[in-house]
């Protein structure tokens, strides 16, 4: 009989040094494949792990839905999401097996659907979203990492769209990364498919911050927990906000954000931080949308 692999509200997944537990009680056996993504949560902090290695972590129809349910899976105390990924690439995009013609349009549909879902989904969701990269990330992997809030990166990782060079243009990875990084770095991406250096890409703007390996746990988690010291209900506003407004020409988006700072102002968290300030105290957040006044 194979050796089972317990995997419990009491054991732990080991990531860089660091326990963590892991969501819901499950048996899996050598004979078994493994998840594709492992959930875990601590202290209002989600990680999502991609968890494919063999496969280089292609988002595959079957790795996006995985990944769909871990960042919907409803959480009370949830604050952030952190992606990262197991082994030496992030992602390496779509499985190119599932997009060629023996699978048909119709189920070529459903992938493009299902990851178009995923990366608004991750912009949507009322908590910021982090992505934790250490490796390649490319074509719709590279997408994934430009629609995070927030991407922390090894100075070793690369990123790029490489479509091109198999006859399959990157023109859905483009949309995030076309709103991540200046027009004319996008193309020079999508047009040659040559990778983006760590450094060029924080340059760039398509990731937030660059760190040694051996610091980027520690660097992710740092933001993880500031973010979970502030209101939930103040986060979830500003980031709802801020896609919005960045949607939006200039005079649009300062009517849509004086409005939404006068909402901020109303709710009982907007008035409990500015109470705090003048006493010179540590905010008591109820992390609730309940209004202080109308």
């Amino acid at each position: 009989m194979a050796r089972s692999l317990l995997c419990s509200a009491a054991a732990v997944f080991r990531l860089s040094g660091t326990s963590w537990p892991l969501a819901g009680t499950r048996f899996y056996s050598q004979t078994e494949p493994e998840p594709l993504t492992v959930r875990q949560q601590s202290h209002g902090i989600r990680r999502i792990i991609l968890n494919n290695p063999k496969k280089r972590n292609a988002l595959s129809l079957s790795m996006l839905e995985s990944l769909r349910e871990n960042i919907l899976a409803d959480s009370d105390d949830l604050r952030v999401v952190i992606i990262s990924a197991r082994g030496p690439v992030f992602s390496s995009g779509h499985d190119l097996k599932e997009l060629t013609s023996a699978q048909g349009r119709e189920y070529h549909t459903k992938v493009f659907h299902t990851c178009a879902e995923v990366m608004t989904l991750i912009q949507d969701i009322p908590v910021p979203v982090i992505a934790m990269v250490n490796g390649v990330a490319t074509a719709a992997g590279c997408q994934l990492v430009a629609s995070c809030d927030v991407a922390v990166a090894t100075e070793t990782s690369t990123f790029a769209t490489p479509g091109v060079n198999v006859g399959l243009f990157c023109s859905t990875p483009a949309v995030a990364i076309g709103r991540a990084v200046p027009r004319k770095v996008a193309m020079e991406m999508l047009l040659t498919g040559a990778p983006l250096s760590a450094h060029d890409a924080l340059l760039h703007g398509l990731i937030s911050r660059v760190v040694p390996g051996e610091r980027l746990e520690e660097e992710t988690l740092a933001i993880a927990r500031r973010v979970c010291r502030a209101s939930r209900a103040v986060v979830a506003l500003g980031k709802a906000t801020f896609q919005r407004q960045m949607a939006q020409g200039r005079d649009a988006a300062y009517a849509t954000a004086s409005k939404v700072m006068v909402d901020n102002l109303a709710l009982r968290d907007g008035q409990e931080g500015i109470r705090a300030f003048i006493e010179k105290r540590e905010p008591v957040w109820s992390n609730t949308a309940e209004k202080a006044h109308d």
